[in-house]
């Protein structure tokens, strides 16, 4: 009970990005899920639930810097702790 407690609330956008300014570190010291149309996704980099969408990996394809290259999914997104 009292380790529920001390999880932060899960924000409306979040990315795996520590780069970006949606990255928030103390969240990914627990294990999160996402669940996009009813299906729970493993490949998640960044999401936002009011929006209604998620980015992926389009395959092994990688910019100049070495990044992923991202794609954008639109549905119903739910974030929760596992």
């Amino acid at each position: 009970m009292t380790e529920a407690n001390a999880l932060p609330p899960l924000p409306d956008r979040l990315s795996t990005d520590p780069r970006s300014p949606h990255h928030v570190a103390a969240i990914f010291e627990h294990d999160i899920g996402i669940r996009f149309n009813d299906k729970d996704r493993l490949d998640v980099e960044e999401y936002c639930i009011s929006e209604g969408w998620i980015r992926v990996a389009a395959g092994k394809t990688v910019d100049r810097k070495g990044q992923p290259l991202l794609i954008k999914l639109k549905g119903r997104v739910e974030a929760y702790y596992r």
